[in-house]
């Protein structure tokens, strides 16, 4: 496992790779969060096969804090990072894993670029460029406001770092300190410009990938309507279907990577 900074325009951007020869699986974590939340990926079978590159978006964990927040802090300006990552790390084709915000930013990629083979969500409801259709993607609960608040407080920080990795789930401290480092502008203007001029309509992405397409969510998803996301006429979902675990929250692949990975595996596999 080799972790390193690699310069880019908007910020320097911190990475961890494992040291599987197979094809590159890049990995994008979600809204406060970090590219440790792969963990059990990377660090396990799913790494010692495939190449895996696990980033910290700017920002987030290792990363600096944008140079230009309002260019970098959405999901355009996200996409652009990742992109421009790649191609400076000499690698022109590779599968995203996408979670949460990491699934948004890798449907605008798919949209924009050639590079992606494949893209497998979670979490990430492909919504239309609507308040309305929004909306309708995701669930209200006590904790879906702190997503898109600047400043939280220990106690926020604590509950919004538990309940996005699932109620359920195992609990480790990164988790939380993943949260509290985030540049609090990243979610300012994040959430505040998801269906903004210049985002990709998410649900045309998903509906026509050029791409294959893969969806993985927890059937105990509280931040999510997987009822939206299973109505979408997807042209060609992988497998015919979204994989919905039950009993299983927000992050699958943390919370249960004995049921998530060989999914993930297949997938990778199967492009």
């Amino acid at each position: 496992m080799t972790t390193r900074t690699i310069p880019c325009s908007a910020c320097d951007i911190a990475i961890v790779e494992s040291e599987g020869s197979g094809p590159t699986v890049l990995m994008i974590h979600g809204n406060s969060s970090s590219k440790e939340v792969f963990r059990n990926q990377y660090d396990g079978r799913i790494g010692e096969t495939f190449h895996c590159i696990a980033m910290d978006l700017p920002g987030h964990g290792g990363s600096g804090d944008a140079r230009d927040p309002e260019a970098t802090y959405w999901m355009p300006g996200y996409a652009d990072v990742a992109l421009e990552l790649m191609e400076k790390l000499g690698i022109a084709q590779y599968a995203i894993l996408g979670w949460s915000l990491g699934g948004h930013i890798g449907l605008e990629m798919i949209a924009r670029s050639d590079a992606p083979t494949g893209l497998m969500i979670s979490g990430s409801p492909p919504f239309g460029p609507t308040d309305e259709s929004v909306e309708s993607g995701f669930k209200t609960n006590d904790h879906m406001h702190l997503a898109g608040q600047r400043d939280l407080t220990p106690d926020e920080v604590e509950a919004y770092a538990h309940a996005t990795c699932g109620i359920n789930a195992p609990f480790e401290t990164f988790l939380s300190e993943a949260v509290a480092r985030t540049d609090g502008r990243a979610r300012e203007l994040m959430f505040s410009r998801l269906t903004a001029d210049g985002t990709v309509n998410q649900q045309e992405a998903a509906v026509a990938s050029r791409v294959p397409f893969a969806i993985v969510n927890g059937e105990t998803d509280q931040f999510i309507n997987n009822d939206f996301i299973a109505a979408l006429p997807y042209g060609d979902l992988w497998e015919g279907k979204v994989h919905l675990l039950p009993g299983i929250g927000h992050a699958p692949f943390w919370e249960a990577p004995k049921t998530f990975d060989p999914i993930l595996e297949r997938f990778l596999a199967s492009i």
